[in-house]
């Protein structure tokens, strides 16, 4: 946790934790640490009153994750898929008090197969707080595609292997989000 405060304390970014947060103390510690927002996941499935008191305790600060596989939230690592829908889900964060959403469609993530546009804007019209995209993302054409969902509530996209396998610099995907929309 050391890492994550010099993080925090060293740089101007905005700085999301999550993994393994699942009680009002472990959160309250990684916010003491300067994160300016925490992704709780599995916990949010489980207990709507933990993720409720948190989201009454820390307004604002309380991002949901949700994994899904063919429409169903997967918990645990993605080990389990329940039969509950992610759009379900995310409905019920957000009358929890959810600030925002992570959604990640699984069988896309880390494949670098773009992601999964249907079911991101699906999830995004069915919420009224901003959705992160997440899983699949290859090129900057994938960015791109994603541009014109910022109107129905996709507000970011998570990056990792594409920027790992230097598909592409961190300055250009910046530099593509930075331009005017022609949507």
């Amino acid at each position: 946790m050391r890492e994550v405060e010099t993080i925090c304390r060293e740089t101007n970014l905005t700085v999301e934790l999550g993994g393994g947060l699942r009680s009002v103390e472990a959160v309250k510690a990684a916010l003491d640490l300067g994160v300016d927002r925490v992704v709780i996941g599995t916990a949010a499935y489980r207990s709507t009153e933990l993720l409720r008191a948190l989201c009454e305790q820390f307004p604002q600060k309380i991002v949901v994750g949700i994994d899904a596989r063919d429409g169903k939230v997967a918990v645990k690592g993605w080990k389990e898929t329940t039969a509950m829908d992610a759009v379900e889900l995310a409905q019920r964060c957000a009358a929890d008090g959810a600030s925002r959403i992570i959604y990640t469609d699984i069988s896309r993530d880390g494949t670098r197969q773009g992601v999964n546009i249907d079911e991101t804007l699906k999830l995004a019209r069915a919420v009224t707080i901003p959705v992160i995209a997440s899983g699949g993302v290859a090129t900057l054409e994938d960015l791109r595609r994603l541009l014109p969902l910022e109107k129905d509530g996709v507000e970011a996209v998570v990056v990792g292997r594409a920027l790992y396998a230097r598909a592409f610099s961190l300055k250009e995907a910046t530099a593509l989000a930075s331009e005017p929309s022609t949507s």
